[in-house]
């Protein structure tokens, strides 16, 4: 049963260690979007990994091909932008505060473990203990 568990919590763990990787996914997501959008917004803007059609392009399939990137960027972002929506509001909806702000400030935030020790004013064995409780409650 005891197996059972750890590999439950460390199931848990790697599903909350990957909101940081989509949340920075969709930033960086959301900064190439933008940068499409100029260049559809201004077609003299070269962007240095598009196709360049030999210099000589039509403006229309170049368009097209902008708004059909730009879509699949959108959708991109939407779908780590769900997923990390997900995981913070299973956190938001845990009923101990403590432990909801210890996994904030690791998983959320991304903090360390001697910072939160700092931050919730614990020692770092009880720190532990409240995150193992944490885990069982997610």
């Amino acid at each position: 049963m005891e197996r059972e568990q750890k590999q439950e919590l460390e199931q848990k763990k790697e599903y909350l260690q990957s909101y940081l990787p989509k949340f920075s996914a969709a930033k960086r997501l959301e900064h190439e979007i933008e940068r499409f959008q100029q260049a559809r917004i201004n077609p003299c803007i070269k962007i240095d990994n598009m196709n360049h059609f030999n210099e000589t392009y039509d403006l229309s399939s170049y368009m097209t091909s902008l708004d059909i990137l730009v879509s699949t960027l959108f959708k991109a972002r939407y779908d780590r932008i769900k997923a990390y929506t997900e995981i913070f509001n299973r956190i938001e909806f845990m009923e101990d505060e403590t432990e909801k702000e210890l996994l904030k400030l690791r998983y959320l935030k991304g903090l360390k473990w001697d910072k939160i020790c700092l931050e919730l004013g614990f020692e770092w064995a009880q720190i532990h203990r409240i995150h193992r409780k944490a885990l069982e409650h997610f």
